[in-house]
């Protein structure tokens, strides 16, 4: 292999963004079981709303932690398959790499938000609200 040290990152890297989408789905699977708790003893309403919302939106926070790191393995796996080396993926800067394109604090908002709406992400909040909203008015 010409690069060991990026095919090295490359492991270390795949290896976190799998654990990331693991704790992403433990997340989801919490906010279901909170969920069907409060269902089933009848104390839906704003409360519950409210911490499903604080769930989805640390969900999004896990997954644009998760886009950051796709992103360095994308530029990994780019170096990995030509044969020429950059400053964008000398090996060990995925720190350095992301410092460079951080966004403003507005910025980090948006790129949360933007992760917050993706379907993967919002399927069982926006279910499980609405569905709470639909027994709470009724």
């Amino acid at each position: 292999m010409a690069h060991p040290e990026l095919a090295n990152e490359w492991q270390l890297l795949q290896n976190q963004f799998d654990s990331y989408e693991k704790h992403s789905l433990y997340i989801k699977l919490l906010t279901i079981t909170l969920f069907f708790i409060a269902f089933c003893i009848e104390r839906t309403g704003i409360v519950l709303v409210t911490v499903m919302l604080v769930l989805w939106l640390q969900d999004a926070i896990w997954k644009t932690f998760q886009a950051r790191i796709e992103q360095r393995l994308l530029a990994l796996e780019t170096q990995l398959t030509s044969d020429q080396q950059t400053s964008v993926t000398t090996a060990y800067c995925y720190n350095l790499s992301y410092l460079e394109s951080r966004p403003s604090a507005v910025g980090l908002i948006k790129e949360y938000l933007k992760q917050a709406l993706r379907p993967t992400v919002a399927f069982p909040y926006i279910i499980l609200i609405t569905i709470n909203t639909v027994f709470a008015l009724t």
